[in-house]
């Protein structure tokens, strides 16, 4: 059962080596109503922590040209926040470890300034000036203003099982771990965006919140999820379902394996789990991505020894980022990693009776949060 919250798995993981070489992030994504005109806009939140044990007096930053000449790693609290559409923008906030109060074990708590995330709640601000964000490449970020304050109530959770469990997490087994303690999350509070009010509401928030923790990044890297779902056979909106799909090309002990993704779709309480991991499920995945004149789109079919689940997505490329991250080898591989919040598509899902697929439903999804990107081929070669 992947339906299984777990908020150990959200505490702070960068002990031992992956201290000194490890990255950890608090990722949050949901829609907010403009307060004057009612519509829809898609925001993200994220608290991103690299190398704790290099700390020094300032965030030392891995791409800035000093710090890459002298072999220094990145070491920083880095708050992402920022929206997706046609003014869509990563705004970035760094913080110097002495300037960060943690509380590591579960229920996580971490705070800096007026920064502040923990299991049930959000707060904080960036802003960026334009003359700033030109001067600071290294930031990797553009330029705006963002506040918050939020409440986040996760009731439904993609748990991957023993692939992230604590003797698979201390052995550091994989280089990129995660958990989705609220793969269907409701959100309320205000968000301010360049100058703008947007109120957030639980039943209009479709929000999503998960973790990543480990050495390195993936390559293809995808993230395909969604709880605002409608069902064709019904016409009814799926007010208890969210379905979840990541991965790429996971590595284990440094060894890659072949292109797999982790899938999960609680469909009104029933449980379709196409994790990988599980042996037993017998789990087999094929995904393609196209980048179009205008969009993106994203192509999975996912069988298990009992069902099928096959997903295609949809995204504007004028609605999306080219999210911005750095490795905590101070590396910076990803150079063109789609990342979006206004996705839309469709998941059939069927069950397997008798050597013939049975049709459960067609669904159709929107407020799809979606992520594609490949290294680029020089640093991958490197």
């Amino acid at each position: 059962m992947f339906n299984h919250h777990d908020i150990a798995r959200d505490a702070f993981m960068l002990h031992g080596p992956l201290a000194h070489c490890g990255y950890d992030w608090w990722w949050h994504s949901f829609t907010a109503q403009d307060a004057e005109t009612g519509e829809d806009k898609a925001f993200f939140i994220e608290f991103f922590v690299c190398n704790p044990a290099l700390k020094e007096d300032v965030p030392v930053l891995g791409q800035l040209p000093a710090n890459r000449e002298a072999g220094k790693r990145p070491s920083y609290l880095m708050v992402k926040a920022g929206a997706w559409g046609k003014d869509h923008c990563q705004l970035h906030r760094f913080f110097a470890w002495k300037d960060v109060k943690l509380h590591g074990d579960a229920p996580y708590r971490i705070e800096a300034a007026d920064c502040l995330a923990g299991e049930t709640f959000l707060e904080g601000s960036v802003s960026v000036t334009a003359e700033d964000a030109a001067a600071h490449p290294e930031w990797m970020c553009g330029a705006g203003s963002i506040s918050w304050k939020l409440t986040v109530d996760k009731q439904i959770a993609f748990n991957v099982g023993y692939g992230a469990s604590k003797p698979l997490r201390e052995a550091e087994a994989f280089a990129m771990y995660w958990h989705a303690e609220g793969m269907k999350s409701a959100y309320s509070g205000e968000i301010i965006y360049n100058g703008r009010c947007y109120t957030v509401t639980p039943e209009k928030s479709w929000g999503y919140a998960d973790k990543n923790w480990g050495r390195d990044f993936t390559s293809p890297w995808v993230w395909l999820s969604s709880n605002c779902l409608m069902s064709r056979k019904t016409g009814q909106t799926l007010k208890n379902s969210a379905f979840d799909i990541g991965g790429g090309r996971p590595k284990i002990y440094f060894v890659p394996l072949d292109r797999r993704l982790l899938g999960a779709f609680c469909y009104e309480g029933r449980e379709y789990d196409f994790n990988f991991s599980k042996l037993h499920l017998m789990v087999k995945t094929q995904f393609s991505f196209e980048e179009q004149e205008e969009t993106v789109r994203w192509q999975v079919r996912q069988e298990n020894i009992r069902a099928v689940m096959e997903t295609e997505v949809f995204c504007r490329k004028e609605d999306m980022l080219l999210v911005n991250y750095e490795a905590p080898d101070g590396s910076k591989r990803h150079n063109r990693l789609w990342n979006g919040g206004n996705g839309w598509g469709t998941v059939r899902l069927y069950e397997k009776k008798d050597g013939r697929l049975i049709p459960v439903d067609e669904i159709e999804a929107t407020h799809i949060g979606c992520e594609y990107g490949e290294y680029d081929r020089e640093t991958e070669e490197r």
